[in-house]
């Protein structure tokens, strides 16, 4: 049985600090963008078209002897003169700005100890491995939205040593014996399928009112641009 409890009048980081745990799945919307685009084509796996809230996903690893929270994931991580592009290990911290991440989930999926292991084991070799992110394949995966009947196969964008951020939770998770997206190519998987997995678990949520209004101005925002060039059109 699923159990969403919604948290509210906490911080980001309060709420990471209080459920952030080893072996746990996050999911993050942000306001890039590419998060955009991809809380957009989000919308075919809902009946309704709604935008998903969720364009990210990632590991929690743990605290460290630094007293942080870390975090495993494939990301396209920027700075001043650095850029990463693919699998890499950060501190939670960086969830912690409420600008970019408007919304934020912590998912239970209360793991065994071995499970555990096996999960940050095979997460750390990629991470070794230096595994890109894909922006191939995440392109793939919009493509595959479109059409329902090609997410079941092989991404036909994809390619050997490289994850997108859901794929990348996907295959870790499958390693370690738990299936979020029964019947999916894991490198047609989205952070929308994983909040939506039928796998037995608990959601934290804190969806501030605020997240919620954003994504639906920009709903609403692409919704008058388009019909303004069909105006335009006729």
């Amino acid at each position: 049985m699923n159990e969403v409890i919604t948290i509210a009048g906490l911080s980001n980081r309060e709420f990471l600090e209080q459920y952030a745990r080893s072996g746990r799945v996050g999911l993050a919307g942000g306001i890039t963008f590419i998060d955009r685009a991809i809380a957009r084509a989000q919308r075919h796996l809902d009946a309704d078209e709604r935008w998903s809230p969720w364009t990210h996903s990632f590991i929690f690893q743990g605290q460290r002897h630094d007293g942080h929270h870390w975090v495993i994931e494939s990301d396209l991580q920027i700075a001043r003169k650095h850029i990463r592009l693919g699998a890499q290990e950060n501190r939670v911290t960086k969830y912690f700005d409420e600008e970019l991440y408007t919304t934020l989930a912590v998912l239970d999926f209360g793991v065994t100890p071995e499970q555990e292991t096996t999960l940050l084991r095979e997460g750390l070799e990629l991470v070794a491995s230096r595994v890109r992110y894909s922006l191939r394949e995440l392109v793939g995966t919009l493509i595959a939205l479109r059409h329902p009947e090609l997410r079941e196969r092989e991404n036909k964008l994809a390619r050997d040593s490289s994850f997108y951020c859901s794929a990348f939770v996907q295959h870790l998770l499958r390693k370690s014996g738990i299936d979020l997206a029964p019947g999916l190519d894991a490198k047609n998987t989205t952070p929308e399928d994983i909040s939506r997995t039928p796998v037995p678990h608990t959601t934290y949520l804190l969806q501030r009112a605020v997240a919620t209004s954003k994504l639906k101005a920009l709903a609403g925002h692409v919704r008058r641009r388009v019909k303004a060039k069909i105006r335009r059109a006729d």
